[in-house]
């Protein structure tokens, strides 16, 4: 396993940058979808360029984030994605967006804290996980 990025909401892409700037961080990758108005902007240490922060822009929401809506969740990439979730499932953990496409998968922590697994790769779509559905949110 290997810690991939920490990912939250921004309302202000721009003075988030500047802050994460002013901490050291600088950005290294962009990414816009214009089909779902959504900004990802990942910030890295120099040097460190693997560990990331991602922050994501909403472009509809205008009113900002409260209750700790702005946290989204922490990604960690995983050798084999059906075997991780299989094992988590075992052990009693809700799979709440189940790897269906092979490449990602959603849990939470007990203490609610959403987990992103990505898989190191793609693997094909493998039942039961293609048709199960969502559980809750993520």
């Amino acid at each position: 396993m290997k810690y991939l990025h920490t990912m939250i909401r921004v309302s202000d892409p721009d003075a988030t940058i500047r802050f994460f700037e002013l901490l050291g961080l600088r950005e290294v990758n962009r990414m816009e979808n214009d089909a779902g108005r959504y900004t990802l902007i990942f910030l890295a240490a120099p040097g460190d360029e693997e560990a990331q922060v991602e922050l994501t822009h909403n472009w509809d929401e205008k009113g900002g984030y409260d209750g700790g809506r702005n946290f989204g969740h922490l990604a960690y990439r995983v050798d084999n994605i059906y075997e991780t979730c299989q094992r988590l499932m075992e052990a009693g953990v809700t799979i709440n967006r189940p790897p269906r496409d092979g490449h990602m998968a959603f849990v939470r922590t007990p203490d609610n804290i959403s987990i992103e697994l990505l898989q190191d790769g793609h693997l094909p779509p493998q039942e039961p996980w293609a048709s199960m559905p969502n559980t809750g949110t993520w």
